[in-house]
């Protein structure tokens, strides 16, 4: 069972906009983070954590597990597409995903993911990262070009391989894993892992005496390492064997952002307030693939070039040593 959870989003301090949304409707929680600035990443996102909001008792529910995850992800990947589809203006936006589904009794979690937000498990001690990247660097790291610690500042880290809203169909990746008393589990956007050093995030969930605490303790150590994206951590526990209330944690002593004026999906594409820039691009894992294939091609070209270079001059010292040897026996056998 659910004993604690807790949500907390922040723009950061770079971006005049919040493109992150997260979802803590038990048992589903998630958090997308919406990619394409001009091109909307606030709408993608939000759409998405709508199908999430909508889904709670309704159709679908009494289908647990990977499988709803899934479909819930997909659901969301068709809305982001349609609309971005219909609407010139939200061309070529997107948005990660990252879903938790905890099971009836709290013994079992569903995990449905896609993009480079991730997902943790505080556990004994340690902090184990659930999710892979779905990211240029996360295929480099997977392939050895890469160490983790290079990862980190690598130039190229806000490319992603996948994402929902960008193509008709999602790859979504699914898991489930076996829960224990007093796991807390952190989903959370790129925002808090490019500002905060995976120890730090350690440190900071288990030293904070409950998880409205460590929400706003993540968020800003995010906003003391720069602040550079919009940063969005969602956090639960699970309780021990007997039934009891889920306690809901808001964060609400997060420091409240600027008011603004309410407004739908339309009016949040405003000149004014549109993000300047497009820091995040999607490219198929597919095509990542085929580069790092012809990049190995070239590789051994190269050293096969090399290694005939070097050939040469040996051969050459060949033959100057068998002369000598020849001239040397000539001399002998005068």
């Amino acid at each position: 069972m659910l004993a604690q959870y807790a949500g907390a989003t922040d723009p950061g301090r770079r971006r005049r906009r919040n493109e992150d949304a997260y979802v803590c409707e038990p048992p589903l929680f998630a958090i997308a983070d919406g990619m394409g600035g001009a091109q909307a990443g606030e709408v993608a996102s939000r759409l998405a954590a709508a199908v999430l909001e909508e889904a709670k008792g309704g159709e679908g529910a009494e289908v647990g597990g990977e499988e709803r995850v899934a479909s819930l992800i997909r659901e969301a990947n068709s809305r982001v597409y349609r609309r971005s589809n219909e609407d010139a203006t939200t061309s070529g936006m997107g948005t990660t995903m990252t879903v938790a589904l905890v099971e009836p009794g709290g013994r079992t979690i569903a995990f449905g993911h896609v993009g480079d937000s991730r997902a943790y498990r505080l556990r004994g001690g340690e902090l184990e990262q659930l999710t892979d990247d779905h990211s240029l660097v996360g295929e480099l790291v997977r392939s050895g070009r890469l160490s983790p610690e290079e990862a980190e500042s690598h130039p190229q880290r806000a490319v992603i391989t996948r994402a929902l809203g960008t193509e008709p169909d999602v790859d979504v990746d699914t898991f489930t894993v076996e829960a224990e008393p007093d796991d807390v589990y952190l989903l959370c956007s790129d925002g808090l892992t490019d500002m905060v050093s995976v120890g730090e995030i350690h440190a900071l969930v288990e030293e904070s005496d409950d998880l409205e605490a460590a929400a706003r303790a993540l968020v800003d150590a995010a906003n003391a390492g720069g602040g550079e994206d919009n940063v969005t951590v969602v956090l639960f526990r699970i309780g021990g064997g007997e039934a009891g209330e889920t306690q809901r944690l808001p964060a609400a002593a997060l420091p409240e952002p600027e008011p603004e004026p309410e407004q739908d999906d339309e009016d949040t594409l405003s000149p004014l307030d549109r993000v300047p820039a497009v820091d995040t691009a999607v490219i198929p894992v597919e095509a990542v693939h085929e580069e790092l294939r012809k990049a190995d091609a070239d590789e051994q070209r190269r050293r096969d070039d090399e290694g005939g270079r070097r050939i040469v001059p040996l051969l050459v010292f060949a033959l100057l040593v068998l002369a000598l040897l020849a001239l040397a026996l000539w001399g002998v056998s005068r």
